[in-house]
Parts: structure tokens; sequence; C-alpha cells
């Protein structure tokens, strides 16, 4: 089998120095264009490409950031990574993906560190204390999108998830909704208990109890959680669930299994604004999480922090707004296919 070429091969082809060969191939060095494309004409004849794994043990910068995702069955986080590559490869990174189930991602990063990543991007999974001061120590920034932590060294870009569960209770009692419900995600989301709790210091104040169960943000654990509201005494008239994957499976059960119409019958809200959410089998009514918005804002955290080792954690919170379509009450007295209005507490557009 026949060697690959060599920046050296590269070098003697093209009348140059192997230096000259390397500052062609990195973007910004100092070269002559005249020089960048002898060298670059050689590479093609050749077939040459450089090796970026020998590059980074000279740099000490793979120009690779760890991205560990809990789950991809929800929409949300396929459309999140391809936004979070395009944006990192527009700065010259490259992307390693890893999967955890849901919860600690501890096993993975630990994995991940032997693969020389520049920064650790953790999607809805958490980290102990311990491994991130151990990523701390070796200089490698992690950062949650979507989970917040009480470690010092950690930085975090959530969606807003207070604001969300404000507006939504809001929305629902302004639609005339008495009687409530709340399908959790897991357990241990800052995600899923923020904006329960959000909710409920709308609706408990006010005197309204809020029916709850748990999805574990699972598409058949959001089905077994709905039966188990729907099928109650006092079932809710209105459910608010974790994400828009969990509450596309409340749709089919409230439909298909117990004969009830959402937006007349049952008012049935998500979070995220998944692109599925518009789609008229749901028309979804859900709290958005701008992507894009997000994405800038982990990009230039983790960036900054390469950069800047020593720079300040960041904890940002990107805000939404509530998206209004079909699950959900008209008010009382509207008119057939009446937009519902911007409920109290929040921003409202119709989808």
């Amino acid at each position: 089998m026949a060697l690959l070429p060599t920046a050296y091969d590269v070098a003697t082809h093209a009348g140059v120095s192997q230096s000259a060969v390397s500052r062609a191939f990195t973007e910004g060095a100092s070269i002559a264009p005249a020089t960048r494309d002898r060298v670059l004409k050689a590479a093609a004849e050749l077939g040459y490409r450089p090796n970026l794994i020998a590059r980074s043990l000279i740099t000490r910068q793979s120009r690779t950031i760890g991205v560990v995702v809990g789950y991809l069955e929800n929409q949300f986080y396929p459309q999140l990574l391809q936004a979070l590559s395009h944006a990192f490869q527009a700065e010259g990174y490259r992307l390693l993906l890893f999967t955890s189930p849901p919860g600690s991602g501890d096993p993975v990063v630990a994995d991940m560190l032997s693969y020389r990543v520049d920064a650790v991007i953790l999607a809805s999974v958490m980290l102990s204390s311990h491994l991130a001061e151990e990523c701390r120590a070796a200089g490698i920034p992690v950062l949650l999108l979507n989970r917040k932590t009480d470690s010092p060294t950690v930085s975090s870009v959530t969606g807003d998830n207070e604001g969300g569960g404000r507006a939504i209770a809001n929305y629902l009692l302004a639609m005339g909704h008495r009687r409530f419900g709340y399908v959790a995600g897991l357990e241990s989301s800052s995600t899923s208990r923020d904006r329960e709790a959000a909710y409920r210091a709308v609706l408990e104040p006010q005197g309204f109890g809020v029916a709850r169960a748990v999805g574990h943000y699972d598409h058949m654990g959001a089905k077994i959680a709905t039966r188990a509201l729907l099928a109650s005494g006092q079932a809710p008239d209105a459910i608010f669930y974790a994400n828009d994957h969990m509450a596309m499976a409340g749709l089919e059960v409230a439909r298909f299994e117990f004969g009830l119409v959402p937006g007349r019958d049952l008012s049935i809200v998500g979070f995220d604004n998944v692109g599925a959410a518009a789609w008229s089998s749901f028309d979804l009514t859900t709290y958005s999480q701008p992507i894009d918005h997000m994405v800038s804002m982990v990009v230039g955290a983790t960036l900054d922090q390469i950069s800047h080792p020593q720079a300040e954690p960041v904890r940002a919170v990107v805000e939404g707004g509530l998206i209004i379509r079909a699950s959900t009450r008209a008010p009382a007295g509207a008119p057939a296919g009446a937009p519902a209005g911007a409920p109290a507490g929040g921003p409202a557009a119709r989808g």
C-alpha cells in the first residue's frame, strides 16, 4: 500500500521549507500569497492533507469541542447540534459527539478527556463537582447547556425556564382553566424543576393545585403519565409538559385513548418549540427556546474561556416567548379559530 504524502514531500515538491507548508495550512499565518498558492498546488498534486492530530501535539489545541448529549429522541437536540456544528465550523472548530443516558455525564466526560478536546459542552447532562474540578485543572472549559449547576467553575446557558413557566400558567388562567396538571421530566433535572416551580408559583397562591406525574423526558413515559392524570377522578383541563417531546405524546393519548379534542376539551402546552410543534398533526402551544440565540451564547462563552482560562464562568439565560397554537383553548365566547391573545406575564405569538 502506498504511503501517504507528508509535509516534507510537499515542501520538496513545491521547493519551499516545511515551515512554509505549515503556515500555508494555518489560518491567519504570515505567508506570501504566491508561496501559499505554490504549496496548495503541490499538496493537491500529491494528494496531501495536514494531520490535525499531529498538529494538536505541537499547538496543544485540537480545534475540537467535545459535546455530550443526553438523548437524541427529542427533536430539540438534533436541531441544536446542527446549529452548534455550523457555528463552531465558522470559527474553525469541529464537534466530537458523545451520547450519555440522561443524568450524570461523568463516565463519558472522563473518556472524552483522552481525546484532547479544547472544551466540553454538556447538553441536558449533569457533571459532578469532582470531575468539573478535574476539567478545570486540565485547562478544559466546561459549559452546561439546558442545565444549571452550583459549581463555581462551570458555565451554563439555559432557556428562560422560570419566565416560561410563569407565562404558561398566566396564559392558562386567562383561558379560564381551573384544574391544572404538570408532567415533569427527570426529577434530577434543574430544567424541569425550574419550569414546574415557576408554574406553581403563579397557580398555588391563587388557590389552584397542580396534579403531577413524571414522564422522564421519554415518549412512552409521558404517555403513561398522561393516562394517570386523565384517568384520575379530577382530571386536569390543562396540562403543561416539561418539553414538547412529552407534550406530543400527551396529545396522542388525549385524542386516541380518551377521545378528547385538544383546544376544546383540554389544553396541552409544551416547552422548546421544536419544528414538529408547528405541524398540523400537533399544532402545539409551547414556550420557545430560541436555538440560534442560545448557540451564539454557547459559542461565545466557550471560545472566550478557551482564550482566557481565568475568565469568570458565564451564567446566561436566553429569553423565549409563548407560541400559541390550536392545542390550547381560546377564551370563552371567542369565535372558532380566533387568536387567544397575549397572556399576562409574557409575550405571545400566534404560530
